[in-house]
């Protein structure tokens, strides 16, 4: 039997570039958003509707999403952390160039939530269930709950939270549900527990995960969600991507796992992603070209080895 595919959004454009204190001009983004629709991602997240006194990397938010290419079958994203976001998002919908995916942001503790959102849990989770009334029948609604697996301020994070976390956002009417290892904590044990009992908590959501490679687990953290049912995943090129440069928490690299890298691990373990192979790793160099810098992509140095001759036929 022919392992089920998944479906991986291409975050280099939004929680990659939060990381960067550089602005990138409107249309650099633009071209590398272009480039992973082109690539066949059939989600990408490509902006954030923030606050550019707090995020001024997505000044630019609606410029953006006016400009990108669209492609059927696949949905554009963009963050919103207050209803005024998702208004936002509402009125670019109205003028024709609205995100088909909105993200709501919850925190599994309280002290990220202050450090990240500014506000108390309770605060955020009265926040996300306003806005997520609002953006109803609009948008594919994705609520993330940040440090499910780990909290850089409280440690330990208690599994019955995430859960009640995840059964409160599916009441709001969310039904994809992405867990957050914001700072890198999840072993493949946890993660494939957590996964699991999700799996029985919101039967009807679509899980994703939404790992960070802080400690180097994200790639052994993917295949454990995976084994656990997860079918939809997130990633970033190069790898980058953390907290926003003005609100610091955690240390040591802080960024997404590795798009060029776990696409190469899922179609080397017979997991189709959907993407043009022959063209990955001319786009994980594109992105190093964009940031004037080498990233942390293994298969960018080494090549994509026994899948180097398919990836030639595509």
């Amino acid at each position: 039997m022919a392992a089920e595919a998944v479906t991986i959004c291409e975050c280099f454009a939004r929680d990659g570039l939060q990381h960067e204190e550089a602005f990138i001009p409107t249309e650099t983004k633009v071209a590398a958003i272009d480039a992973f629709v082109a690539l066949g991602f059939r989600r990408v997240e490509a902006t954030s509707y923030s606050h550019p006194k707090y995020v001024p990397q997505f000044a630019d938010a609606d410029a953006v999403l006016q400009r990108v290419s669209r492609r059927p079958g696949t949905r554009l994203k963009a963050t919103c952390p207050n209803l005024n976001a998702v208004r936002r998002a509402i009125a670019a919908q109205d003028a024709g160039h609205g995100p088909e995916e909105i993200s709501l942001l919850v925190s599994a503790t309280d002290s990220h939530s202050k450090r990240n959102l500014n506000r108390s849990r309770g605060e955020q989770w009265e926040l996300v269930e306003a806005m997520a009334a609002e953006g109803a029948g609009r948008f594919v609604m994705v609520g993330t709950i940040s440090v499910a697996l780990g909290c850089p301020f409280e440690k330990q994070v208690p599994r019955a939270r995430v859960l009640e976390d995840a059964r409160r956002m599916a009441a709001a009417g969310v039904r994809h549900i992405a867990i957050g290892d914001t700072v890198g904590m999840g072993t493949p044990r946890s993660v494939r527990a957590l996964f699991e009992d999700l799996a029985r908590a919101v039967p009807d959501c679509t899980l994703i995960a939404h790992f960070h490679d802080t400690r180097g687990t994200a790639i052994a953290n993917c295949v454990a969600a995976y084994e656990a049912g997860a079918r939809y995943f997130d990633s970033a090129f190069g790898g980058v991507g953390g907290h926003p440069t003005k609100i610091q928490y955690g240390e040591g690299y802080t960024g997404n796992v590795c798009t060029e890298d776990l696409v190469a691990m899922f179609e080397g373990m017979g997991i189709d992603t959907g993407l043009d192979m022959s063209r990955l790793l001319d786009v994980a160099r594109d992105c190093e070209t964009m940031l004037g810098r080498t990233l942390r992509g293994m298969v960018t140095r080494s090549g994509l080895g026994l899948l180097e001759g398919a990836a030639a036929h595509v």
